[in-house]
């Protein structure tokens, strides 16, 4: 059986989580508990050294980074496809996924916010106004990004792809983070749209085995 390694408010897992649905596969999910510290654990390095969820374990292949995970699901199970298109519909696609996953995320992510408060001795209003300043920029960029032809119902064209699995759990923790979403209504359309499909609602934080 396929199982994913995750936790129910983890990013990065929710991505995963909504092509697995997508694709229709199925999958155990394993929990990682992330604000206890699980993903230091013996048991966990094991499977993952670096130390982050998600991690995919299929076929005796252990596989990391959440947008290699969805591109391996997209090159072994192709429909529906979740990078479609020409070669630079592709890169097109990519460029979204990339820059909620490579510019926004990680200056937010739980490691970030954690060495802010522990070792630079950051306060929680800080830390908000912090994680807020970034998530909103990073946003408005994205908006910048939807501005374009190739846009249809989801972020490009008329059927999911791998840019609406970063960006529904993008949107997720913005809300979360009361974040200003006032200036990214096509952000925010396509959440709505993502948010309207069942794969996308089992993916979500409040209905994982693990949510608190």
């Amino acid at each position: 059986m396929r199982q994913l390694y995750s936790y129910f408010r983890s990013s990065a897992s929710y991505r995963v989580r909504i092509a697995l649905n997508l694709k229709r596969l199925d999958y155990d999910i394993v929990p990682v508990h992330l604000a206890k510290g699980a993903q230091r654990s013996e048991g966990y390095l094991a499977t993952n050294p670096a130390g982050l969820v998600p991690a995919l374990v299929e076929d005796g292949h252990v596989l990391t980074q959440s947008l290699a995970i969805i591109e391996y699901l997209d090159e072994l199970h192709p429909e529906p496809p979740l990078l479609p298109g020409s070669a630079a519909d592709r890169a097109r696609i990519r460029a979204i996924a990339q820059t909620i996953a490579c510019e926004i995320h990680p200056l937010n992510n739980l490691g970030v916010l954690g060495y802010l408060r522990d070792a630079l001795d950051v306060d929680e209003t800080a830390r908000r106004a912090w994680y807020r300043h970034w998530v909103e920029k990073g946003l408005a960029t994205v908006e910048s990004l939807l501005a374009d032809p190739q846009t249809g119902a989801f972020c490009h064209g008329d059927a999911p792809t791998m840019a609406d699995c970063c960006l529904v759990p993008q949107v997720f923790n913005a809300q979360r983070f009361t974040c200003q979403l006032d200036h990214v209504p096509t952000v925010m359309r396509i959440f709505d749209r993502c948010m309207a499909l069942e794969a996308f609602r089992r993916a979500a934080p409040a209905v994982q085995p693990d949510a608190e």
